[in-house]
């Protein structure tokens, strides 16, 4: 596919991603540049399903090689956007469902080539993915919010064990492959079974974070410097967040509302996921657009304002301090637009240069 399709691809994302940070400036009672009570009701599917499943199913697409694999993105990113319109909710609801179903097409394709076991990881993530934009279109976001983390985890557990395959065990696939399985399998429980499921899926959490956090390339290379230590850096603290949801369900059990529901959502979304996106853009971003993107310093300022701002807003949770909680999302929210601005700036500056990109590096270092 041409430069100009995949930047278009990439554009649905981008939209979701504003329209989902709008939705979560709207419920914390913040200042949002869209007064939406309506965006407000869908800022989970947006951030989870409309920019980070688009995400995930471009870069499948890019790795399959096959025209007709865009149309997970497409749907995904449709479907976002179609959710932040003034459309009805159900039509952005089927669109992200058809969407993840066409990214499990993907990703059994995909592992169908070589039969790896961290592909089929891959495909568990999707498969809790697709029942969570199943039971949507019936129960309210927070139900299937076990659901939607599994499939964010299991998605980048899976990226890292393929990343990293020579500097972890030959057995490493086939391990997270039986640590997966309870994980998604207490996630598909939990919505039926809330009290049991939720906790079994926290202890499977943690359970991850002890086998692969450790192991990862990433404790090595964080003393460092440069672009290796960044990402390293980001993965790292990812990994802790992820550790603090894990803890947080194991005591607390089921949250569908409240300063838990809180701690637990943006620990994941925010302090895993967003962290270990920073950690990868500038290996996803040249292989997707196909331009270079240079290692600068200025790429630990929305990481630095992301860990920092989701610090204050757990002190928040904790504390029962709502000015914490409005202050810290709002910086969070401010951290996630800083990083593709960073990333504009940084590919804008390494076309007028002609300087090779850092990603070959960081690729090594990922691996």
């Amino acid at each position: 596919m041409s430069r100009p399709g995949r930047g278009w691809l990439l554009a649905p994302a981008a939209l979701s991603l504003l329209a989902g940070l709008d939705a979560g400036l709207v419920r914390l009672g913040g200042t949002a540049p869209v007064d939406s009570a309506r965006l407000g009701d869908v800022h989970g599917p947006l951030m989870v399903l409309g920019f980070l499943g688009t995400l995930v199913a471009l870069e499948r697409a890019v790795a399959l090689r096959r025209p007709w694999a865009y149309v997970a993105p497409v749907l995904l990113g449709t479907g976002g956007l179609a959710l932040s319109a003034p459309l009805p909710r159900s039509l952005g609801q089927v669109l992200l469902l058809d969407g993840v179903l066409a990214l499990v097409t993907v990703l059994v394709a995909l592992w169908g080539r070589r039969r790896d076991d961290a592909v089929l990881v891959e495909v568990m993530g999707a498969g809790l993915a697709s029942l969570a934009a199943l039971l949507m279109l019936r129960v309210e976001v927070p139900v299937t919010l076990p659901l939607l983390a599994g499939f964010v985890v299991l998605t980048i557990a899976s990226e890292r064990v393929e990343l990293a395959a020579l500097h972890l065990p030959a057995t490493a696939p086939r391990t997270l492959v039986v640590l997966a399985l309870p994980l998604a399998g207490s996630a598909a429980l939990a919505p039926a079974l809330p009290g049991p499921g939720t906790r079994a899926f926290g202890a499977a959490l943690l359970l991850l974070v002890t086998w692969l956090g450790p192991r990862d390339v990433a404790v090595r290379t964080v003393r460092t410097s440069g672009l290796p230590r960044f990402a390293a850096a980001a993965m790292l603290a990812g990994y802790a967040w992820l550790g603090v949801a894990g803890a947080a369900w194991v005591a607390v059990g089921p949250t569908t509302s409240g300063r838990a529901h809180d701690l637990v959502v943006h620990a994941v979304f925010l302090g895993f996921a967003m962290s270990m996106v920073m950690a990868h853009a500038p290996v996803i971003l040249p292989a997707v657009l196909r331009r270079p993107l240079p290692w600068h310093p200025a790429f630990w300022l929305p990481l630095g304002v992301l860990h920092t701002m989701l610090a204050l807003r757990v002190a928040g949770d904790v504390t029962g301090a709502q000015w914490l909680v409005v202050a810290g999302g709002t910086g969070t929210a401010l951290a996630l637009l800083l990083l593709p601005l960073t990333a504009a700036a940084g590919s804008l500056l390494a076309s007028r240069r002609r300087t090779p990109s850092d990603s070959a590096t960081l690729r090594k270092v990922l691996s």
